[in-house]
């Protein structure tokens, strides 16, 4: 039986190492690269990101991965995308700026405010561990999520969170002070997560488990 070949994006602003290992710990040899031709031939991608949405997607153009990023998801292949590479996913960023995204998921990424409802003082970034909500979604139990339970700690580092137009995309949420947001989504092929599932220890390593297990199956 032939190994999928999977492919994670490597555009100057991903967290390559730690994704790679994720995988390597399931069992599952990955590729980086940034070549059109190895995003034409991958059964599966994985888009990481760290760092600016602009920069991001400067990087891409750059590159001229934006067309092969958009022609690879639409094909339906297995697609995730993690924390940045999450929100490089949506129609626009507000970080630094305005921003055009990939314009896959339409939305926005906003920044969370300094403060709060009660006027509280909002710490920003959000970095560390805060719990996954599943809103009684039935997608949850059809997605890598499956095998975690509601509530689960995740490990988060971001300022800018997405706020989707359809709220039928949204797999998760997670409130960070008194702000409820998307803390990660599935789309037919498009698996994201805001947080990192390769920092959120055993839990989050099943997340990828769960993931590639699929791709294994088809």
């Amino acid at each position: 039986m032939q190994l999928p070949n999977i492919l994670i994006i490597d555009y100057n602003l991903g967290n390559i190492f730690s994704v790679q290992n994720a995988c390597k710990y399931n069992g599952t040899n990955t590729i980086v690269s940034n070549d059109k031709k190895d995003i034409e031939s991958a059964d599966a991608i994985i888009l990481p990101g760290v760092g600016a949405f602009g920069d991001a997607m400067a990087n891409m153009r750059k590159l001229d991965l934006i067309e092969p990023i958009k022609d690879f998801i639409h094909s339906k292949k297995p697609f995730m995308g993690v924390c940045l590479g999450m929100q490089l996913l949506f129609t626009e960023s507000e970080e630094f700026g305005n921003h055009k995204g990939l314009d896959i998921i339409k939305g926005q990424i906003k920044k969370f405010p300094t403060s709060g409802s009660s006027n509280n003082k909002i710490k920003v970034p959000q970095v560390g561990w805060n719990k996954l909500i599943n809103d009684k979604n039935t997608q949850w139990m059809n997605s890598p999520l499956s095998s975690i339970n509601n509530d689960s700690f995740m490990y988060f580092v971001h300022s800018y969170f997405a706020c989707p137009e359809d709220e039928s995309v949204v797999l998760s949420k997670t409130v960070y002070e008194d702000i409820s947001y998307c803390s990660s989504v599935l789309k037919e092929n498009i698996f994201a997560t805001q947080f990192h599932p390769e920092k959120s220890a055993e839990t989050g390593l099943n997340i990828y488990a769960n993931w590639l297990n699929n791709i294994h199956k088809k």
